[in-house]
């Protein structure tokens, strides 16, 4: 073993000692691409691409290409690439994995990769954990690849599909984990091909791939939609479960389960009136009362979640930091409401999942960055193919690492830290203390102030201004306590004069399960050669020791009484240091297995789940189905007679009975084949595969008729649309089944069976079953499509207003809607318009129907129906009573092919309103936007010209106001002929000052009129960059984040969004690049945007 790692460790040093060679090479090409003027430079991308085209690798080109990316960055950001990060930047192309220390410049190190394997065309993917992060890597290191001519993009959730269709579509694309993985799932949902926004899987690097791959593989992304199930049924469960004693059920501390003991099924029986609770009927049941007791006797409050605002907020148990609007799955959520006795939401039905793992297993190269990484290289090797390379830092790491400081209590543990904590604080050194959990944050908060040390605490319940508290850590005299939030992502900058004591202290309060987590916090102090220091006071109260067992935990109370060390004492023991980190790798095994265990069941859905896509993505792409429809009724048909007939020899012992009842039930044969009826004589006659012929050929009889019924246009759409239909219902089912399935093995297992391969026997027959089903009821559908009828009979029903409100929350259940959040259409709108798309790539007909639904009865508005044929967008249109205004409410309008519902558009129907008035604000809006003229600062003169009505006099008074200034205002007479006034401004002798300006004329008789303008900056469309100069105005010692949004007036559609992080006041010029096109001309307006509130304006030209 000890020779095999030793293999290991020189393998790594010699792989480190070749990128070392290699990065040489790289350097002494710098001064060859030196010489190089920008074109120059920027024509080495096209030379790569066609070097690529004739024959050579990315391995062939890589050198030159890291060479030319490093000049660029030098040009662009003032930054040369390090021979470190050269190594880093190889690394990941190979498809590894570079472990880097914080602040060793890993953004930059992406740019070498990035744009070399975006040379290929096929897309990079730079993958960070927040959109914060996306959108500044986006704007500073986008830069270098403008530069260099290639397209960057960025993904965001509020982007709209044209927006985020054309960032996928760029070279290179930043963005979050989650979006990344959210728009696999909804393009694999989509029911129109347009709507599809991801491109091929070629290449992903992402930041921070520890966290992502590791902390965050165990969570599934799901896309859900919302169940049936009435609250009432989370608080019965919760009742049972508050009501049972600690025999009735059985606790697994190591992995957090609960179930039921015997006793517990017992009572369970007779609560619910259930023979066995057990049998697959009562499974969904069962799974609720398992949530219910996770709920209440595993999860912690203040610790897994917390009670906000009447709602529960999930802690993210990676960062400490609070999750608003994610919700835990599968009815836990629901039972954690139903416990704390708050609003009980409804639960969600998965319709899409899929893990990170999964998901970026896809890409045909993968690789990834992060400071801590390599206590997990193992499982990056086994699960991802990727290996670890730990880069050697730029400058050495001097940062002082104490030995653990254990205590017996932890009482003893929290006095010793705020004794500490005073040392500390009286010579002025900073220290951050990290917990784990909000309680024991705020338990140290109050001894804190118990003791009169003034400090900053930062938690999921207080997290404002977390960036500026964290950044300010490294301050003399600081104290910051904070639980694991304050891990990444922000630098902590040394304030004057805390190097020479010693640098920031980190001072852990409790052991994480992983080394790598509490690497992270180390990592807080000693950043790029800084002084530091780091320390961990523990106790055998820790979390971490109550997942050992009593066996273990037993062995290491007994080490520690030998010592006979006092309670109040800390015990500094190697042998106990060793044994903490044994119970450290003892723990971040078991987790390996669980992500493993996790991994394996959900490989098996995977497979499915490609299956179903690639089915739905030839649907989507408008391939003609007949084909494979006639080969799956055939299939369906010989499947059906073999069953049916089985191994008997003779005919007259066929199941005929049966095998007439499945073509006509499952198949809608509808008695064209007909068997009930033979005679004996006839039945002897038969042979299965004479009889598997003439059944094949009266449904391809059927087939034939409906589609010359229904047109052969209309008939392929509907084709493809039921397919689909059916494909979507059936898998959504089948995962709300495997997931039960799954949760009840893992939580009970069969035998001593492995669980993963009863799950793939089970998840197997279901979705071989599922695929039958779908099979059938395709089938069955197109067999029973018929030309639409137009007739319609009115529900004549009298019900009551109860009812009536029942019946229409019934069908906002049936089709998934809230009214509150519909359009809304004035009462008194003449007419009704919608574009709409059913994804028809060729024209066929289709019926329009208007619904009434808040009446309850979903009543069809037949003198609304029309025919009308179309082909992609089209508008759906209705007009108002002619007498009388809409009827408030609840409207559908649905658009049939063949009788087939294809599309739904909701709305509501609202108050009336003032058109004349609506029209008339929307209208000055519009002359708003259009009347504020804008003048270039460098213009000689500016003039208006003015037709005054009816005026009889010869001049009129003016006044030009500038920025509202009316005190100072500049006063003067303009002359008028024959009621036409001639207004000329000449330039200033200092210049025109930039604003905001009205000219105010005053005229006898007709009151005052006011033109407004703007004088700005002007910029010529051809320009590569707009600098905009801002002076900002920010308190001494603050930083803040800011957003720096560009506004094309014209259409006010945002063109750029970049973050900008200010830490002092001042004048800044921001630098904004072209796309790959010229600007367009016209008005533009430069926000900036902090805790999303515009706080500073600037305007400017293009002409």
């Amino acid at each position: 073993m000890k020779n095999f790692l030793k293999s290991l460790v020189n393998s790594h040093d010699k792989k480190i000692g070749q990128l070392e060679k290699r990065a040489e090479k790289i350097l002494r090409r710098e001064a060859e691409i030196e010489k190089l003027s920008d074109e120059e430079l920027r024509n080495k991308t096209e030379e790569f691409k066609n070097r690529l085209e004739n024959g050579e690798t990315l391995d062939d080109i890589l050198e030159e290409a890291f060479a030319v990316v490093r000049e660029a960055s030098y040009r662009v950001l003032g930054m040369k690439h390090f021979p470190v990060q050269l190594i880093g930047g190889m690394v990941l192309h190979n498809g590894d994995i570079a472990e880097m220390k914080t602040g060793e410049g890993k953004t930059l190190v992406a740019t070498l990769p990035a744009y070399l394997n975006a040379l290929t065309g096929e897309g990079v993917f730079v993958v960070t954990v927040n959109d914060y992060l996306a959108a500044r890597d986006r704007a500073e290191m986008g830069q270098i690849y403008e530069f260099l001519g290639l397209n960057v993009g960025l993904i965001s959730r509020e982007m709209r599909l044209d927006e985020k269709k054309a960032a996928y579509m760029c070279d290179i694309t930043y963005g979050t984990n989650s979006e990344f993985g959210f728009d696999y799932l909804r393009d694999n949902m989509a029911v129109l091909k347009e709507n599809v926004v991801q491109r091929s899987l070629n290449y992903a690097i992402i930041d921070e791939v520890d966290s992502i791959l590791i902390d965050e593989s165990r969570t599934p992304l799901i896309i859900s939609g919302q169940s049936n199930r009435p609250s009432q049924y989370y608080i019965t469960v919760d009742k049972f479960v508050k009501s049972l004693k600690k025999d009735d059920y059985e606790t697994n501390d190591d992995n957090r389960i609960i179930t039921l003991s015997d006793s517990g099924m017992d009572k369970a029986e007779r609560v619910f009136g259930l023979e066995n609770i057990a049998d697959v009927k009562n499974m969904e049941l069962l799974h609720h009362i398992r949530q219910s007791l996770y709920a209440n006797y595993i999860m912690k409050k203040d610790q897994d979640y917390v009670v906000k605002d009447g709602e529960i907020q999930i802690v993210d148990k990676f960062t400490g930091r609070l999750m608003p609007g994610r919700r835990f799955s599968r009815g836990l959520h629901q039972a954690i409401e139903a416990k704390e006795g708050v609003e009980i939401q409804k639960e969600s039905k998965t319709m899409a999942t899929i893990t990170y793992q999964n998901y970026f297993r896809k890409f045909k190269k993968l690789s990834g960055m992060t400071g801590t990484a390599y206590t997990e290289r193992s499982e990056f090797r086994s699960i991802y193919n990727m290996d670890v390379f730990v880069i050697p830092t730029n400058k050495p790491l001097i940062r002082i690492d104490h030995e653990d400081k254990l205590f017996k209590t932890e009482e003893a543990k929290f006095k010793a830290v705020v004794d500490e904590i005073e040392k500390r604080h009286k010579k002025g050194q900073p220290v951050l203390v990290g917990t784990i959990y909000i309680d024991k944050s705020e338990i140290l908060s109050d001894m804190l102030d118990k003791r009169g040390i003034s400090h900053k605490l930062l938690n999921a319940k207080q997290d404002k201004d977390e960036a500026e508290i964290v950044s300010k850590a490294g301050q003399k005299n600081a104290v910051t306590i904070a639980t694991n939030m304050a891990g990444r992502g922000t630098d902590i900058k040394l304030g004057e004069g805390v190097a020479e004591l010693g640098g920031l202290l980190v001072l852990g309060t409790e052991r994480h399960d992983s080394r790598r987590i509490d690497n992270q916090l180390r990592g807080r102090s000693g950043r790029q050669g800084d002084p530091g220091e780091s320390i961990y006071f523990i106790s055998l109260e820790d979390s971490l020791f109550q997942k050992l067992g009593l066996e273990r935990m037993a062995k290491i109370k007994d080490m520690v009484d030998k010592l006979g060390v006092p309670d109040y004492e800390a015990i500094e023991d190697k042998m106990l240091s060793k044994a903490v980190e044994n119970t450290q790798r003892t723990i971040e095994n078991y987790n390996f297995k669980i992500r493993k265990s996790t991994l394996e069941f959900d490989e098996i859905l995977n497979n499915q789940r490609e299956t179903i896509y690639n089915e739905r993505n030839k649907i989507l792409n408008g391939e003609d189905m007949s084909d494979f429809i006639k080969e799956v009724i055939k299939g369906l048909i010989e499947k059906a007679v073999d069953v049916f007939t089985g191994e008997q020899q003779y005919p007259e012992q066929w199941d005929l009975v049966g095998l007439q009842d499945y073509l006509d039930n499952k198949l809608g044969f509808n008695g064209r084949f007909n068997l009930k009826d033979l005679e004996l004589d006839e039945i002897v006659k038969l042979e299965k595969a004479q009889l598997k012929k003439d059944i094949y050929e009266e449904g391809l009889r059927i087939y034939g008729e409906k589609e010359k019924e229904i047109g052969e246009k209309s008939f392929r759409y509907l084709e493809r649309l039921i397919f689909m239909k059916n494909i979507d219902r059936k898998w959504v089912e089948h995962l709300d089944v495997v997931e039960q399935i799954r949760q009840g093995i893992g939580f009970q297992g069969i035998g001593r069976e492995d669980p993963v391969r009863v799950f793939n026997r089970e998840a197997f027959n279901l979705f071989n079953d599922m695929l039958e089903d779908i099979k059938e009821e395709t089938t069955r559908y197109i067999f029973g499509l018929k030309k639409s009828s137009k007739s319609h009979k009115k529900e004549e029903t009298k019900i009551t207003e109860k009812e009536r409100e029942e019946r229409v929350l019934e069908l906002e259940d049936k089709y998934k809607v809230s009214r509150k959040h519909l359009p809304q259409i004035p009462a008194n709108l003449p007419q009704i318009r919608f574009n709409a798309d059913i994804n028809a790539t060729e024209n066929i007909d289709v019926d329009i129907a208007l619904y009434y639904l808040s009446n309850g009865l979903e009543e069809r508005l037949s003198e609304y129906d029309k025919t009308i044929q179309v082909k992609g967008v089209f508008p759906v249109e209705f007009q108002k009573p002619k007498d009388k205004d809409w009827e408030k409410g609840w409207y559908q309008a649905k658009i049939f092919v063949a009788g087939e519902e294809a599309s739904i558009i909701n709305f509501m129907v609202t108050d009336a309103v003032d058109l004349e008035e609506m029209k008339r604000k929307r209208e000055i809006q519009r002359k708003t936007d259009l009347s504020v003229k804008f003048f270039s600062n460098k213009s000689p003169n500016i003039s208006f010209k003015l037709d005054i009505n009816d005026y009889k006099g010869d001049k009129i008074q003016a006044a030009l106001i500038y920025n509202g200034d009316q005190k100072n205002a500049s006063r003067f007479d303009v002359p008028v002929n024959d009621a036409k006034a001639g207004i000329n401004l000449h330039r200033p002798k200092n210049g025109w000052r930039n604003g905001f300006y009205q000219l105010v004329l005053g005229v006898e008789g007709k009151g005052q009129i006011a033109i407004p303008f703007m004088i700005v900056d002007e910029y010529k469309r051809e320009e590569e960059e707009i600098n905009i100069k801002l002076n900002v105005n920010i308190p001494e010692g603050k930083a803040i984040d800011i957003i720096g949004q560009m506004v094309y007036i014209e259409t006010k559609q945002q063109v750029v969004a970049v973050p900008i992080k200010l830490n002092k006041a001042g004048e800044f010029n921001i630098q904004i690049k072209k796309q790959d096109k010229n600007w367009n001309i016209g008005r533009y307006e430069f926000r900036l945007i902090a805790s999303n509130k515009i706080i500073l304006t600037k305007h400017f030209l293009i002409k």
